[in-house]
């Protein structure tokens, strides 16, 4: 049994959102945690990941008025269990609290992999990472010398497409942003060779100014007028990992793009959905395709940190309004 009680702190949902959350939707609740069971180890959070997919999950995916669900790394500093350790670092999904108890089969002791930072495993060694390598490698099929436009290049997921697009010896690899610092940051830091301001045009005269000869892969992390436009711009026989649909998450109506997904018939067009969780056994694969990389400092895991438990909600809604670079952390 636990020597003394455990004090935590957690968020909640506490109402559904209309359109783009507000910090209202949230509240921050304290408790004490029960004793550790059998079976059970007590873990202490270390680094929170905030992500889109959260957002979908605020309809009605999460319960009112209980912790909330999300990636995190802790470590382990009581345990009742043979597979979890006192001092083991792992992964699991008891996020938005500074504790959480977890059993064996809800934690993933993670590897020791000098050289690489701890934040790397909700980065590119995580599901971020790896929601880009599956739609790069397993949907879209990438072959060295191809185009690829990939959407909200500066998020997590982007970023992460970017970087592994290049070590897959993409051709032109061109991306979209929110801003004018992002749009450079693309350019200067993550080896984009073409980005644009998605506000100043259509996507598809933006994507045709920096792809004049067209795009074979469509990495999708935004979906509406992002899709229309690079339907618009793939060539034929080419191909669409659909990951995201941010453009969406907020809005109550239909979208109203793309209004050309018949072209994806005409062009011979190949678009496909996936969600990480359908791929959870191509993690080694992934492992050993980045950490050399990782180790070298050929990759670095591009990341937006918030110092501190009070920061999650204000971290989460940033995200959500694209204030982030790279994948978005909280550092209890």
């Amino acid at each position: 049994m636990s020597r003394t009680p455990t004090a935590y702190s957690a968020v909640h949902q506490v109402a559904r959102p209309t359109g783009m959350p507000v910090a209202e939707d949230f509240a921050f609740v304290t408790g004490t945690l029960p004793a550790t069971g059998e079976g059970e180890a007590l873990v202490e959070n270390l680094l929170l990941s905030v992500d889109p997919y959260m957002r979908e999950e605020m309809d009605g995916g999460w319960e009112l008025n209980a912790p909330l669900e999300g990636r995190s790394v802790g470590r382990v500093v009581e345990s009742r269990t043979p597979a979890l350790t006192v001092g083991d670092l792992v992964f699991h999904r008891r996020g938005w609290r500074t504790h959480a108890l977890v059993t064996a089969d809800e934690a993933r002791v993670l590897p020791d992999l000098a050289g690489v930072p701890l934040s790397a495993h909700l980065g590119l060694l995580g599901g971020t990472g790896l929601s880009a390598y599956v739609g790069l490698t397993r949907v879209a099929r990438l072959q060295p010398g191809e185009d690829l436009f990939v959407s909200a290049a500066a998020g997590g997921v982007g970023s992460a497409a970017g970087r592994i697009a290049r070590l897959l010896g993409v051709g032109r690899l061109v991306g979209s942003a929110g801003s004018p610092a992002k749009v450079a940051h693309l350019t200067e830091h993550l080896g984009y060779d073409a980005a644009f301001d998605h506000h100043d045009e259509p996507i598809g005269d933006l994507l045709r100014k920096a792809a004049p000869d067209g795009i074979d892969v469509y990495f999708d992390n935004v979906g509406g007028t992002h899709l229309e436009g690079a339907i618009e711009v793939l060539r034929d026989h080419g191909r669409i990992a659909w990951c995201g649909a941010v453009a969406q998450y907020n809005s109550a109506e239909p979208p109203a793009a793309p209004r050309n997904l018949y072209d994806v018939v005409g062009k011979s067009l190949r678009l496909e959905g996936f969600l990480v969780r359908n791929h959870l056994a191509v993690r080694d694969e992934l492992y050993d395709f980045l950490v050399p990389h990782l180790r070298s400092g050929r990759v670095h895991s591009d990341e937006t940190l918030a110092e501190g438990f009070d920061r999650v909600v204000a971290a989460f809604l940033g995200m959500l309004q694209g204030a982030n670079t790279g994948k978005t952390l909280v550092r209890v």
